[in-house]
């Protein structure tokens, strides 16, 4: 009996371990969520930051933090206004694509122009640029 009372004691430090492993690991994860959802907040105030980008990795943090979190995420009206459609539909209205390739197209130009003397992050850039119109153009259905 005493070998086994010494077995379980032992494991206990283990399964404590494991469970603030896990909180951590969940925190982490919320943390990040609030951080991107709250830049993405500012991206539909500021003209110069985009919204999407960022709400889309809060979604990827919140669906790994806790049902609870990600269940208010998906509750928000920015998430409806930017992501649901997309992710039940697998497809975009022409103005949800039109809101999400503007801002970036500027964005991506003034980097472009500041990258002169840079041939390498121009092209980058550039490289970038290119995958955005493909994929929002050409992968993503269009709503009608």
């Amino acid at each position: 009996m005493n070998e086994q009372t010494a077995q379980i004691e032992q494991n206990i430090p283990i399964e404590q371990a494991k469970q603030e492993y896990f909180r951590l690991r969940h925190g982490l994860w919320a943390a990040g969520g609030f951080l991107f959802f709250a830049l993405g907040m500012a991206g539909v105030v500021l003209p110069i930051l985009p919204t999407t980008p960022f709400i889309l990795v809060a979604a990827f943090c919140f669906a790994r933090s806790s049902d609870r979190l990600n269940s208010w995420f998906k509750g928000t009206k920015v998430y409806k206004m930017v992501l649901e459609g997309y992710m039940t539909k697998r497809s975009m209205t022409l103005r949800a694509k039109l809101t999400i390739l503007v801002p970036v197209t500027v964005l991506l130009a003034v980097g472009f122009a500041m990258m002169g003397s840079v041939p390498v992050g121009r092209a980058i850039v550039a490289i970038v640029w290119v995958g955005h119109i493909v994929y929002f153009g050409f992968v993503v259905k269009t709503e009608r």
